[in-house]
């Protein structure tokens, strides 16, 4: 399976839109930044992961990494609260586990 990082990483902006709702026009160019700058750092994690390089348990935790990560990003915005960077965190990185995940069942 070919991973398109683009396509992924746009989904993953939509989904921090979609939790952070009527903020959005407040963060998006934050949040586009945020994610643009992980975007070499998680295609090679979803890579890795995806041929068997590293274990499911490796993966977990490098994304739960990525989650705090972006989490204190996110939560740097004012207009967020902390609730809300979290739930931004988990909704963006949970669409890369669930492109690898889908790759791997194939």
């Amino acid at each position: 399976m070919k991973l398109d990082i683009n396509e992924i990483l746009a989904d993953m902006l939509n989904a921090v839109k979609g939790s952070v709702k009527e903020d959005w026009a407040v963060i998006k160019k934050s949040a586009n930044a945020f994610i643009q700058s992980k975007k070499d750092r998680l295609e090679l994690l979803a890579i890795m992961r995806i041929s068997g390089e590293i274990s499911a348990d490796f993966f977990d935790k490098r994304l739960a990494d990525e989650k705090e990560i972006l989490t204190s990003e996110l939560h740097s915005i004012a207009i967020l609260n902390k609730v809300a960077a979290q739930n931004a965190a988990n909704a963006a990185l949970k669409v890369l586990d669930d492109v690898v995940n889908a790759a791997l069942r194939i």
